[in-house]
């Protein structure tokens, strides 16, 4: 009985072990197909802004310049004489001409001392009549012995007196009309009123300021170069300013450069001029300046990210036959392009060359590349 047992639990055991090898020898091999997929290469796929097309371009150096703008022609008009305001002509933002009457004075003081000193040279002239006619009946009387040479020698002093004071009256009525002439004062300059300090009614002191009149013809950038880069500033550099608030970018050149430091700091004041014709320049409006140091134009740029390094050697990223290359590159100067920071391209690459514009890592040359349009983008007709 219990051989019997054992016979039948044993022959079992021999039967579930055949059916699990039999399970075994029928379950497909998936390790193959896997293992041949990742030795095939994958497809890369990249947007139309990932890559570019490399041209000739003008590549600029560039130094980064910040300040502010001001008129070359400015000024403030001051009273020249004391007196009371009658008249403030213009107020701020209104276009004068030079020469055009902006504030009048209280003349009745200085018109005062004009006819005092017109009468003082009336009088000095009739006492200039009357010491000639002196002299010269005199003189008459000399050449025939009537009167000795000393009576002669007192009217001609006399006549000289009166001479002299004559041309003191004459200039004090000079000196009387300009002050009345100055009471009416006038634009040195064409221009914008920029501000009015004064109202009908006051009383002004001479040099008192009135008005500021500003020229927005011609406008310059008044910015600090540090002591250790002016030596890359000359006169006539070709600038670039951006203007806060205006869209486009403004072209002006270095006119003069100052031959001091600026007091507690270690920069230097350059002055870029900047044409104003439309007048959209203010007074005053901060602006950013890029100076050109050196430019070279009709060379391959491309951007600063498209160029890699790896123990020493520089290279980028192309397109051909629709897979990824990998391409050394000798690189030359850095700057601006037009489009941002870019680097000159000396060898390696030809114009109209396909090449990835921006930093995306590491990637496999010779992996398949399929250009994809962004989504929600129009696909290219067929």
């Amino acid at each position: 009985m219990f051989k019997r047992r054992a016979f039948w639990i044993t022959l079992a055991i021999l039967l579930l072990a055949a059916g699990v090898a039999g399970a075994m020898l029928k379950k497909p091999n998936k390790a193959a197909p896997v293992q041949n997929a990742a030795q095939a290469p994958a497809v890369m796929e990249f947007l139309p802004t990932d890559l570019m097309t490399v041209k000739a371009n003008d590549l600029r150096q560039l130094m980064p310049l910040t300040g502010s703008l001001r008129a070359v022609n400015q000024v403030s008009v001051k009273a020249r004489v004391a007196g009371e305001v009658r008249e403030v002509l213009v107020r701020e933002g209104e276009a004068v001409k030079a020469g055009q009457v902006l504030v009048k004075m209280d003349t009745s003081d200085y018109q005062a001392r004009v006819e005092q000193a017109r009468g003082a040279l009336q009088a000095a002239r009739g006492q200039l009549e009357i010491a000639t006619k002196t002299r010269d009946n005199n003189k008459a009387l000399l050449d025939k012995g009537f009167i000795s040479k000393t009576a002669f020698d007192n009217a001609e002093s006399q006549y000289g007196i009166a001479a002299a004071n004559v041309e003191s009256a004459r200039a004090a009525l000079d000196v009387a009309q300009k002050a009345l002439a100055d009471t009416v004062i006038k634009a040195p300059i064409s221009g914008l009123v920029s501000m009015r300090m004064v109202q009908p009614g006051e009383k002004v002191s001479p040099d008192n300021r009135l008005l500021d009149v500003v020229d927005l013809g011609q406008m310059e950038l008044e910015a600090a170069v540090p002591a250790v880069d002016i030596a890359h500033v000359s006169l006539g550099q070709e600038v670039q300013v951006k203007v806060e608030g205006l869209p486009k970018t403004l072209t002006g050149k270095v006119v003069r450069i100052n031959p001091s430091t600026q007091a507690g700091s270690r920069s230097i004041m350059a002055y870029i001029q900047v044409e104003n014709p439309q007048g959209a320049l203010r007074v005053g409006m901060f602006a950013e300046a890029q100076l050109t140091t050196a430019k070279k134009s009709g060379v391959l740029t491309v951007p600063q990210g498209a160029v890699h390094a790896d123990a020493g050697r520089q290279y980028v990223y192309a397109i051909e036959d629709g897979k990824l290359a990998r391409k050394p590159v000798t690189v030359g100067i850095s700057g601006d392009d037009g489009g941002g920071g870019a680097v000159e391209i000396v060898e390696g690459l030809a114009s109209g060359a396909q090449i990835v514009r921006a930093n995306l890592g590491v990637l496999r040359a010779g992996t398949p590349v399929k250009i994809t349009q962004a989504a929600g983008a129009a696909a290219p007709a067929q």
